[in-house]
């Protein structure tokens, strides 16, 4: 064989490598470009610790490992959310578990598909020096709140209404989120309806604080998962996908605050060197609002038939639908 055949054949290999190893990484390349993008609607922006859950099933890749690109993008508050997954504007969205209470009444086709968590997302934290041990001592007293139309004000308003007061005999201020927890902070009300965020915010800022759990008074609900009548009929995958990713997100902050912490303020650095805090704001959704949840995500009828019944008789809703109407928990334990 002459030198000059060896040399083509070593070409020919060469290039018979290089056309292999090109049809070898098309399947990864493929593969990436198969990732589903999906628009997922928050109430408020998605950094707010309040949304762990979410940024731990994004920062350990438990969205990717479903086939998913998911992209957070925040709405108007819980109703907005609805009316938007309602509309067909995302496939998905987060709100409070009574939200779609709210929406149905509206004529807007949403279902909550998972419930993060036994307990309500809103807790009465108060200046431990005045020494609130029930809803009864908030008479004529100072409470900020959210906003008028924000769930925790309806949470207040059910614990008021079960020691006889209304809204008329507290002065309850709508402060939005900063003003809810910096009026408090700076003693301007005696209580806030909080979340667990502000409650260490403002413990952090060095006020000493007692925390009386709504659920003692009043059932409301901790975060939920919103799908529209339609993709859960049509696209039941999708949805099942979502719900499993995001609540292994919830388990892992359950199983080790501190770890999850770790991991949250990489994937969100604008707490860079708040680890401490937002472990402990974890500790607090474990033990106010993830805990005693049965199975994971799974919504409790009786207690939304309940909240219903509430919103009817103040209000807030015209009339009651039929509790299914509300809820699906086909996704959950799975």
């Amino acid at each position: 064989m002459t030198a000059t055949s060896v040399l083509n054949k070593r070409r020919s290999a060469c290039v018979g490598l290089m056309a292999a190893a090109v049809l070898a990484a098309a399947p990864l390349s493929s593969r990436a470009q198969a990732l589903q993008e999906i628009t997922y609607l928050l109430p408020a922006p998605a950094t707010l610790p309040a949304f762990g859950p979410w940024m731990l099933a994004q920062a350990k890749g438990y969205y990717k490992a479903e086939g998913l690109d998911v992209k957070f993008v925040a709405a108007r508050g819980g109703v907005d959310v609805a009316k938007q997954v309602g509309a067909g504007n995302a496939v998905i969205g987060g709100a409070i578990g009574d939200t779609p209470i709210i929406a149905r009444a509206q004529g807007v086709p949403v279902k909550a598909v998972a419930v993060l968590g036994a307990g309500s997302l809103m807790q009465l934290v108060s200046h431990k020096e005045e020494r609130i041990e029930s809803p009864r001592e908030l008479k004529g007293k100072t409470v900020t709140v959210l906003a008028y139309t924000d769930t925790t004000y309806y949470a207040l308003l059910g614990m008021l209404s079960k020691v006889g007061l209304t809204k008329n005999d507290v002065n309850i201020q709508a402060a939005g989120p900063a003003g809810v927890w910096q009026q408090f902070a700076g003693k301007k009300a005696v209580a806030m309806a909080a979340v667990p965020d502000w409650t260490v915010m403002v413990m952090d800022a060095g006020a000493q604080v007692d925390i009386l759990p709504v659920d003692i008074y009043f059932k409301s609900m901790a975060q939920a998962i919103l799908a529209s009548d339609e993709t859960i009929q049509k696209n039941p995958q999708l949805i099942q996908k979502l719900v499993r990713a995001t609540l292994k997100g919830m388990r892992d902050i359950m199983a080790n605050p501190k770890e999850a912490a770790l991991v949250y303020v990489k994937h969100v650095p604008g707490y860079q060197g708040k680890e401490a805090s937002i472990q402990k704001t974890f500790e607090m959704y474990n033990q106010y609002v993830y805990a005693k949840q049965k199975t994971p995500g799974l919504m409790d009828e009786v207690r939304l038939s309940e909240l219903q019944k509430f919103y009817v008789s103040n209000g807030v809703v015209p009339k009651e639908v039929p509790v299914k109407e509300l809820y699906t928990n086909q996704f959950v334990g799975k």
